[in-house]
C-alpha cells in the first residue's frame, strides 16, 4: 500500500502526473491502463459555494441543460455568494429552472454556511473519508456529489467516488473483473491506491474515454499545461444517482403512461455506461 498519512493535493498538472507515476510504479496494473488512456489532464472547478452550487444543480441532468439552468442562476445572483441564495424567494429560484428538491438543498448548505456551521475552505486539508461523511451528511449532497466537490473543486487527492459507473466499468474492463464492482466493492479495490485515489479516479475517467469514446464525467476544466484540449463533451454526466422528476412540472392530468415515459426520459441522463 502506499503511504497514507499525508494529505495529496491535485493543484496542477504536474501533481496529478506525479500522482498517476506513483500509481503506475506501485501497481503495475495500471501500466496498460495509463498505455491506453494517455496521461489525463487535471480538471478543475471553482471551489466553495459556487462550485457546489453548480454541482447541486448539475445533479440528474443533461450537461446542456445544467449548464442553462447554472447560467441563468449565476447571472441572476452575481457576484455568487450564499448569503443571497439564503434570502432568495423559492419561487424566483423556481423560475431560474431549479427543481424544489435542489432549491431546499441550496438553502440548506447557504444556512449552514452563514452560520458558520459548515466551512468548505478546510475539507481540502481533512482525510478524505471525514470530509465525503462532512458533505454527505448536509441536506441533498449524495455521495457521489461530495467526492466530485472534493475531487473537482478543492482538488484532494485521495477523493474516490466509487459510485460513479464510468469508474466502476473502466475497472471491470482494465482489470480484468467478472462484473462491474458495486459500490462497496469499489472502497477495497481501491485501497491499495490511497492517498492517491483521486488521481486514480482521473485516470479511469480518461481510460473510460479512450475505451468507449464517451465522456464518464462532466467537470469545468483548467488547463495548467500547454497540452491539447480534448473536444468539448456531448455526453450526459454519468453517475449513480437516481432520477428524480420535479413533479411541479408534471401536469395533474397527466395519465399513469406519460409519466412512466418521462422517468424513462430522465433515467437516460444517468445510465449506466453500455
Amino acid at each position: 500500500m502506499l503511504a497514507n498519512t499525508m494529505t495529496v493535493h491535485l493543484n496542477t498538472q504536474a501533481d496529478l502526473e506525479d500522482a498517476v507515476h506513483a500509481l503506475v510504479r506501485f501497481d503495475p496494473r495500471l501500466g496498460p491502463v495509463l498505455d491506453i488512456a494517455g496521461m489525463p489532464n487535471l480538471r478543475r472547478r471553482e471551489p466553495g459555494f459556487a462550485g457546489l452550487a453548480a454541482i447541486v444543480c448539475g445533479q440528474q441532468l443533461s450537461t446542456k441543460a445544467a449548464a442553462a439552468i447554472w447560467g441563468r442562476v449565476n447571472t441572476t445572483f452575481d457576484p455568487f455568494h450564499h448569503d443571497k441564495i439564503k434570502s432568495a424567494r423559492t419561487d424566483r429560484l423556481g423560475r431560474l429552472g431549479l427543481s424544489a428538491a435542489k432549491i431546499k438543498s441550496l438553502k440548506f448548505i447557504a444556512r449552514e454556511l452563514s452560520e458558520e456551521r459548515l466551512n468548505l475552505e478546510v475539507l481540502a486539508e481533512e482525510d478524505a473519508d471525514a470530509a465525503h461523511a462532512t458533505l454527505t451528511k448536509l441536506h441533498g449532497i449524495g455521495p457521489w456529489t461530495a467526492d466530485i466537490y472534493l475531487l473537482f473543486c478543492l482538488g484532494h487527492g485521495d477523493a474516490w467516488p466509487a459510485g460513479d459507473l464510468a469508474i466502476q466499468e473502466a475497472m471491470r474492463i482494465g482489470l480484468a473483473l467478472k462484473m462491474r464492482p458495486t459500490v462497496k466493492e469499489m472502497h477495497p479495490l481501491a485501497e491499495p491506491w490511497r492517498p492517491f485515489r483521486g488521481a486514480a479516479a482521473h485516470l479511469w475517467w480518461s481510460y473510460y474515454h479512450a475505451i468507449k469514446k464517451r465522456e464518464g464525467v462532466i467537470a469545468g476544466t483548467v488547463e495548467t499545461t500547454p497540452q491539447a484540449k480534448r473536444p468539448a463533451p456531448k455526453t450526459k454526466s454519468v453517475s449513480n444517482t437516481k432520477p428524480v422528476l420535479n413533479k411541479s412540472r408534471v401536469a395533474k392530468t397527466s395519465a399513469k403512461p406519460t409519466k412512466n415515459a418521462l422517468r424513462k426520459k430522465a433515467a437516460k441522463t444517468t445510465g449506466a455506461p453500455k
